[in-house]
């Protein structure tokens, strides 16, 4: 028989149903009447066919026409949110705004997997986890050491032995002895008790990653986990079965302590929870709708689950793989600028980057030969000015090698530590099944990925800051040739007045957002907890940067797009006609003002999707195959992507 789930007020109720035919109204007074029962004064209300109310879908709070009938509008389980009329909704119904999450009912499960051991798993891998693409397992290598480890806690706990977590409290608490009928109780209670996050839930995306970093990690067998819990945790990530976990309450030290337990928490049914069937419900609803059981701790095992870096390191590699994103597409973008604005490649030849090698640089230099290089991409724009008597550009055009690069080196850098970090044991104590002991540690403590993660924001950062520079070229008439703010009938058009300025006050913020978060600590836990990392903020402003930096080259590519309108009919490189083409499928040209906000989130969402990178890719790979002179060798720093120049090329502004 059907059932659907009715959130009301502060209850969930199951409400059967024989015959699908019946109304949404029908539905809404069968859930009023069992709510009445539960409560001595009918909860107020007076007459069940008299209560006007509204019913939502709890996925992306659809409303719901009362006449429709329940085949028409619902699925067998759904769950749906009834708001009585004078009511305000429920404080402890959670909101799935439009927009947060991709994981919405039209989420299709995957059928490919990922198999987890524990020591391959990769920054790139993990984003694509969150988004919902593969499934996970276990390798049978991982799950033997799994077994083995737990082994030795069970004979631990046999043995009455004083081992710190395990049959001891936490913290402050480590000398304090707990008896054997207590340690479920125990595990219980630490995760409950360090639930203590606060603000909006991490989206479904991230908490996805969460949740699979976090079940790599325990598959390294260094945890104690006992292989059915984990399972158990496995089965809960492929159902998308998601706990609410807050985004703030975590020091980096001793791991990200709040996070983890409300991760847990949903786990062992308690808390709120989400997935795609049942947007927010309570979490032993949800796992009963996917037929999952809450896990049950066994000793040490809640400890197991909430100690480590997991938040950090999650939030980092999406950080990372953005990071690594925007910066390739922002040489794409500088390219389109410096063509509009009609300077040269001079700056770009490869003997001037030979001589300072910087692997980062090498390659800039590289992309912009490969986007502007004459010969190999005819340019009219660059004839028409081809003799002009300028014999250098601003620092903003001409030193994009040298500030973009040491993006790309930075973004490198900290992509190694985050992918080491990934597939590290940071758990305490640590379980040596192999030695037959346990052995605290620090491993928990967030220093190295919160470092990285302050270093990547301030590296990431000044792709935004330069960026804002050349939109203020490109608006400048003084500078650029240009009609003032990019429009025609300026005074009665503003044109892109105003988007400058939200690029400027983005790259204001993030002056800001850049301030090592790491560079602080607070000491915790009774002075137990003395040093911290204060790496959860890292992560989550260098997301916010990242943000930031993409939203201002978005601004910068609608600026060089909207410029080559009063070039025309001239045309660009092939490649550079490629993302202009890209850019006018979604946004069109304007010819008089507009609501702007629209085209300037479209194009984000090109780069967000790496649209702008994949249409110059081909090109960009074609040049580097088909364009790398014999007569010279290549620096081995230049990793074979950067061709020196040919003694036949020829430069702008000759």
């Amino acid at each position: 028989m059907p059932r659907f789930t009715v959130h009301i007020r502060d209850e969930w109720l199951a409400v059967p149903c024989r015959d699908t035919s019946n109304s949404i109204q029908w539905l809404g007074h069968e859930a009023l009447k069992r709510y009445m029962k539960n409560k001595p004064d009918n909860g107020g209300i007076k007459a069940v066919k008299e209560t006007r109310f509204v019913v939502r879908r709890c996925q992306g709070l659809g409303l719901l026409d009362v006449d429709d009938t329940i085949e028409d509008v619902l699925e067998d389980n759904d769950f749906v949110e009834l708001a009585i009329e004078g009511d305000t909704m429920s404080p402890d119904f959670i909101s799935c705004e439009p927009g947060v999450s991709h994981l919405t009912a039209a989420y299709k499960e995957p059928g490919e997997y990922i198999s987890l051991d524990g020591k391959s798993l990769s920054s790139t891998d993990l984003v694509n986890l969150g988004r919902g693409l593969y499934k996970i397992k276990l390798t049978p290598e991982a799950e033997k050491k799994v077994v083995q480890s737990r082994e030795l806690l069970d004979t631990i706990v046999k043995e009455n032995k004083v081992v710190y977590g395990i049959t001891t409290g936490f913290g402050k608490f480590a000398r304090t002895v707990i008896p054997v009928s207590k340690l479920k109780e125990l595990q219980e209670n630490l995760v409950r008790s360090h639930s203590a996050g606060v603000g909006n839930p991490l989206s479904p995306e991230r908490t996805r990653m969460l949740l699979a970093l976090r079940i790599n990690v325990l598959a390294k067998g260094h945890s104690g986990i006992s292989l059915e819990t984990l399972h158990a945790m496995i089965q809960a990530f492929n159902a998308s079965c998601l706990s609410f976990v807050p985004e703030k309450g975590t020091v980096g030290a001793s791991g990200d302590l709040a996070p983890l337990s409300h991760l847990a928490l949903g786990l062992m049914g308690e808390g709120k929870m989400w997935s795609p069937k049942s947007g927010w419900a309570d979490a032993k609803y949800v796992l009963e709708a996917h037929g999952l059981k809450p896990i049950s701790l066994k000793p040490k095992e809640g400890l197991a689950l909430i100690n480590g870096t997991q938040m950090i390191t999650s939030l980092g590699a999406e950080a990372v793989e953005r990071a690594q994103a925007i910066a390739r597409q922002a040489d794409i973008i500088a390219a389109l600028t410096l063509e509009v604005l009609k300077g040269t490649t001079k700056a770009f030849d490869s003997d001037i980057h030979s001589l300072r090698p910087h692997p980062g640089q090498i390659e800039v230099a590289q992309r912009f030969r490969s986007l502007l290089d004459s010969d190999h991409h005819p340019s009219q724009i660059a004839e028409s000015h081809r003799f002009c008597d300028r014999v250098q550009d601003a620092y903003t055009m001409r030193c994009c090698p040298q500030v973009h690069g040491v993006a790309n080196d930075t973004i490198k850098f900290v992509q190694n530590i985050i992918n080491t970090e990934i597939n590290s044991a940071t758990d305490n104590p640590m379980v040596f099944a192999e030695r037959g002991e346990t052995i605290s540690g620090g491993n928990f403590h967030g220093e190295y990925p919160a470092k990285a993660l302050d270093f990547l924001a301030i590296g990431v950062h000044e792709l935004a800051s330069i960026s804002e520079r050349r939109i203020e070229r490109l608006c400048n008439p003084s500078l650029s040739e240009l009609p003032a703010f990019l429009v025609n009938e300026g005074g009665l058009n503003s044109g892109f007045m105003i988007a400058h300025c939200t690029a400027a006050a983005l790259v204001s913020e993030n002056k800001v957002l850049c301030h090592p978060s790491s560079v602080d600590s607070l000491s915790t836990s009774a002075a137990t907890e003395d040093h911290v990392s204060m790496g959860g903020w890292a992560a989550r402003k260098a997301l916010r940067v990242i943000e930031h930096v993409e939203q201002v080259l978005a601004i910068e590519l609608l600026a060089a797009c909207q410029g080559i309108e009063f070039l025309r009919p001239l045309r660009t490189t092939t490649p550079l006609e490629k993302v202009y083409e890209l850019v006018r499928s979604v946004v069109k040209p304007w010819i008089k003002d507009r609501f702007m906000s629209p085209d300037i989130e479209a194009v984000h969402r090109l780069i967000l999707d790496q649209k702008v990178w994949n249409v110059a890719k081909p090109y960009i790979d074609k040049y580097q195959t088909e364009y790398i002179p014999e007569s010279r060798p290549i620096s081995p720093t230049a990793f074979s992507l950067d061709p020196p120049a040919s003694p036949r090329k020829r430069v702008r502004h000759e």
